[in-house]
């Protein structure tokens, strides 16, 4: 898929439905991608690692976050830059929006297939 070009509206951009505890938005560029995420209560992000940077922004709620060995619970306004293979993972005790930036963009994430790590949740 070519980046996405020129101006966005968040409101206008698909609502894709993951699974029945996660949905996401997704923003396209040539070098990054910029995800919004819609967790409920309930959702997990297992054990995974990727070869792309990221970056997450928690805008509410809260989420538990494991980044290699060191686990913290995340609020809004944390953040965390997580590098490219490292393992992570995500529980959502509550609801919660948060954002990730990807660079490069994420091709797993313009298919309609699941990630494995969130099948379950």
């Amino acid at each position: 898929m070519p980046g996405m070009k020129g101006y966005h509206a968040l409101k206008n951009l698909p609502e894709e439905k993951v699974t029945d505890k996660i949905s996401r938005r997704i923003l396209v560029g040539d070098k990054e991608m910029v995800v919004w995420w819609s967790m409920k209560a309930g959702a997990h992000a297992a054990a995974h690692q990727h070869p792309h940077e990221q970056i997450f922004w928690v805008l509410k709620g809260k989420m538990g976050f494991r980044l290699g060995t060191d686990q913290r619970m995340c609020g809004p306004g944390d953040l965390a830059v997580i590098p490219g293979g490292v393992e992570h993972e995500a529980w959502f005790r509550e609801d919660t929006e948060v954002i990730d930036i990807f660079a490069p963009p994420r091709e797993d994430f313009l298919t309609p297939e699941v990630p494995a790590y969130m099948r379950k949740g």
